[in-house]
């Protein structure tokens, strides 16, 4: 897209005790709103991956959709919706991943992904990893091999990336 440079961290609007009290919430939805900070953003999250052979992006739901599909259309590949049970029309298959209190799960189309297709983690956020973590489960049990994840943020006091180890992990912003 090659835009000029924006900071994007003056467009992360900090929300304190959000969703509870003594919980920081790093909002979004300033940089989202400005086409010059998003369209930075999407070219800062495509840089370190231009010279990767990628076949396809996984988008986890929701806010990484919103970073997917333009990061794709940038790097010349599809995108792989993976998204919480009941969402996807057709065959899916599942993974099920602890929560602090309790577990979820994540599902995408079932043959979507050809064996052994080279796949890049999208999400917004990488904050314990659980989410990034379960997303790259389920694309290795699809048939994918996951090259690398990409967040906009990175709340590294949360050690998501340990979690994701030993994937690549790029984020544009670190708090």
């Amino acid at each position: 897209m090659n835009t000029p440079p924006v900071d994007l961290a003056s467009f992360i609007r900090p929300i304190p005790d959000f969703p509870k009290p003594g919980i920081l919430f790093r909002d979004i939805t300033p940089l989202l709103a400005d086409p010059a900070a998003l369209a930075t953003a999407i070219d800062l999250l495509a840089a370190p991956w231009r010279s990767t052979q990628l076949d396809a992006i996984a988008a986890v739901e929701a806010r990484g959709f919103l970073f997917a599909t333009p990061l794709a259309l940038a790097l010349g590949i599809g995108v792989i919706p993976v998204r919480k049970p009941g969402k996807l029309p057709a065959k899916t298959i599942e993974y099920e991943y602890a929560l602090e209190y309790g577990s979820d799960r994540l599902q995408m189309h079932a043959g979507v992904l050809t064996p052994g297709a080279r796949v890049l983690v999208v999400d917004d956020v990488l904050a314990t990893g659980g989410t990034a973590e379960a997303c790259v489960r389920l694309v290795e049990a699809g048939g994918g091999t996951v090259v690398g994840a990409a967040f906009l943020l990175e709340l590294a006091a949360l050690e998501g990336r340990q979690r994701l180890a030993p994937v690549r992990v790029e984020c544009v912003l670190t708090y």
